[in-house]
């Protein structure tokens, strides 16, 4: 019973090592690329979640910039309806103004006129009373010498009274030239301050309604421009937008196609492949590196799958395989899609291990590894804010939660 345990002993670790997945040429790179169209297609959609929003944001700014530019129009149109009036009623006091000025030329003329008048009505006053004085009329001169002016002489009834009825007339004459005269010169007057006022009053109402509708105006181009920037803006997220569906509908495409392959792969391999992982000594998948936790398996934000567990450790430390299994992928840094340094080792026909941001490698392509054996090394290489190792477990290509076989 002894001799057949020690048998058994020795016989089992040649079982399980012939009992090791042997990929096909076909399943390993699909794999590999199956989880480089998921990363794309994470990339993708969160790109396209993104603009989305960046759209509706740009949406809802348009349209309120829409309804602002639509009430200032509403004000415009206000404003050129009172504009309109205001041009009328200045068009009206245009006209009354050009009456006003056909008034005062004929009144200025007439005022002309009637100093003429004046003058030669007092011309012949003056005449009269020179021959008044020859003819030796004392009491008249007396009149006329005592009088406060040529004025006051006209409406001194005793003058009046001693004059005969031709120098009477003079005086009637002289008397209405001065009236018609004051009274002209008084309408000219009324008819300039009227003038002056109408056609302030009608000015600063035009400037006022010109000076408002101007700055409504400007406010409408200003907002007319915003919009358009913002329209050419959503024009230009809409075609990244669509140009990011365009590639994610391809990207998917494959990755159905990938999927496909890879079950077809495990059905044509069921036979030579373990159905559950190999397990080195028969425990649960070791930690890779020792060092605390950073970043944990999940949605960090919508549409994007942080596909692993972030592990903190020194540069340089030594990364071990999490457990038996054979080396199905390296891609260095610039190949791996931000992954840096990248070794993936496949443990089943659909269950594997990824290792990222290595400073080198540790391994090559095809190696058989054990559980614990150096793989890589620690690095900060591809998208890395710091020395850490990203650890994945993916089937089929796809990222699951590693925590799970750890």
């Amino acid at each position: 019973m002894r001799l057949r345990l020690l048998l058994v002993g020795a016989l089992l670790p040649l079982v399980l090592w012939l009992f090791l997945p042997v990929f096909s040429q076909g399943a390993r790179p699909s794999a590999v690329k199956s989880a480089q169209l998921q990363r794309k297609i994470d990339i993708a959609r969160e790109k396209i979640g993104r603009r989305k929003g960046t759209e509706r944001v740009l949406t809802r700014d348009i349209s309120g910039y829409n309804r602002r530019i639509d009430r200032l129009q509403t004000k415009i149109g206000g404003l050129q309806t009172r504009e309109a009036r205001v041009q009328s009623d200045l068009d009206a006091k245009r006209r009354e103004l050009g009456r006003l000025q056909t008034e005062l030329r004929t009144e200025r003329a007439r005022l002309t006129r009637l100093k003429a008048r004046l003058a030669v009505a007092k011309d012949a006053l003056a005449r009269r009373l020179v021959e008044l004085y020859q003819a030796d009329a004392p009491d008249l001169v007396s009149v006329v010498l005592n009088s406060d002016g040529f004025a006051d002489l006209l409406e001194r009834g005793e003058f009046l009274g001693r004059v005969g009825e031709q120098d009477q007339r003079i005086l009637g004459v002289v008397r209405e030239a001065k009236l018609d005269a004051t009274d002209t010169a008084a309408k000219l007057d009324r008819l300039e301050r009227r003038q002056q006022k109408v056609t302030l009053i009608v000015l600063q109402r035009r400037n006022e309604i010109s000076e408002i509708k101007q700055g409504l105006i400007d406010t409408r181009v200003g907002y007319a421009t915003t919009r358009q920037g913002k329209q050419r803006a959503l024009g230009g997220v809409r075609e990244q937008r669509q140009g990011l569906e365009q590639e994610l509908e391809v990207a998917e495409s494959a990755q159905r196609k990938i999927r496909a392959q890879l079950a077809a792969a495990a059905d044509r391999n069921a036979g030579d492949l373990p159905a559950q992982a190999i397990r080195g000594g028969g425990g649960p998948w070791i930690f890779p590196v020792s060092g605390p936790i950073t970043g944990v398996f999940g949605e960090r934000r919508p549409g994007h799958l942080h596909a692993g567990v972030d592990i903190a450790a020194p540069q340089g430390t030594p990364i071990r395989s999490a457990a038996n299994g054979r080396v199905a992928l390296m891609q260095p840094t610039g190949a791996s899609g931000g992954y840096g340094n990248y070794t993936c080792i496949q443990h089943t026909s659909t269950l594997a291990s990824c290792y990222a941001h290595q400073v080198r490698f540790g391994t090559s392509v095809g190696a058989n590894v054990k559980r614990g054996q150096v793989i890589g090394y620690v690095g900060n290489t591809g998208n890395s804010f710091g020395a850490h190792l990203h650890f994945e477990a993916r089937i089929n290509g796809v990222p699951v939660q590693p925590m799970n076989y750890l």
